[in-house]
């Protein structure tokens, strides 16, 4: 690269692989200790998620500003799928479907909570997902939160995409 200086970028990636490292000794050890219900909400996995975000967004910055590039560091893509968009005439043979939960905390004392619940949907979605795939349909997108559906718009409402 003429002109500009690697080094920058590479300790970004330096510190990005850190907090990566610590994320996963950090999830595996929340795991062992409260379980996959519990883990998702643990104060420190949640520290290591803003500083991987954090991260990713100065790794963002760097490259559009010394580069001018917009890289899309943070998508996932699993192996077999191909990047990009449907072509016009599969996107009219997709229809959104929606699942409701309201669900109450329980009465007695226990550590269960909304995040926990949640957990259970996101894994119970994820069991959906490969039934209705081993059955021959096409998930295109899928989703679970609380308190709001989940929106599979393409463009940001705020028109700010990010």
């Amino acid at each position: 690269m003429s002109g500009v200086d690697a080094a920058p970028f590479h300790r970004l990636v330096d510190e990005l692989t850190a907090a990566l490292h610590s994320y996963v000794d950090t999830a595996v050890g929340v795991r062992a200790e409260f379980g996959s219900t519990e883990a998702d909400e643990d104060p420190r996995l949640l520290a290591l998620e803003n500083r991987v975000g954090t991260l990713n967004a100065r790794l963002y910055d760097l490259l559009h500003g010394e580069l001018g590039m917009h890289p899309e560091l943070t998508g996932m893509i699993w192996e077999g799928e191909e990047p990009g968009h449907p072509e016009e005439d599969e996107r009219a043979t997709v229809d959104e479907f929606h699942l409701g939960f309201v669900i109450g905390l329980p009465a007695e004392p226990t550590d269960q909570t909304a995040e926990a619940a949640l957990g259970l949907i996101d894994n119970g979605g994820a069991d959906l997902v490969e039934r209705l795939i081993a059955a021959g349909f096409s998930v295109q997108e899928w989703g679970s939160s609380r308190g709001a559906p989940v929106g599979f718009d393409d463009e940001d409402p705020d028109g700010d995409d990010r």
